[in-house]
């Protein structure tokens, strides 16, 4: 995968379903357990200082207001995949889990690999820190 078209064509032939949101995001809407939870999950570029390019993979774990940090931090520790950040939805900051990686080695089965990591445990992450919420 050199680039982002090359992965909208991939995710698009695939069996998630897909939104675009604009040019630069894809939005996947996840179905978990038989249809009773669901994720967004969201891809998008982005370029390193060089000008490498990225891709992105993240989802909204929970709104910031209420949130028990410590508790976010070391579920985040325990995880082999992914890193917490803040970003704005809607207007309203929200822990978001992040995965990027570079172009460079990505094929199809990584991305989707990356896909579904990012979102069952984003939905794992939101189910404890929302008393088994599921907003996203």
């Amino acid at each position: 995968m050199r680039n982002f078209d090359t992965i909208r064509r991939h995710l698009k032939s695939s069996d998630f379903r897909i939104t675009e949101h604009d040019v630069d995001v894809i939005c996947i809407e996840m179905s978990l357990e038989q249809g009773t939870r669901h994720q967004a999950i969201f891809l998008s570029e982005l370029d390193d200082d060089d000008g490498r390019p990225y891709l992105r993979v993240s989802t909204a774990v929970s709104p910031i207001t209420g949130l028990d940090a410590k508790r976010a931090l070391i579920f985040n520790w325990q995880s082999r995949v992914g890193y917490l950040a803040i970003g704005d939805l809607d207007g309203i900051p929200h822990l978001q889990l992040c995965e990027n990686r570079p172009y460079d080695g990505l094929d199809a089965s990584e991305i989707d690999r990356l896909v579904l990591e990012i979102g069952g445990l984003g939905d794992r992450m939101e189910r404890m820190l929302s008393a088994g919420g599921d907003l996203f």
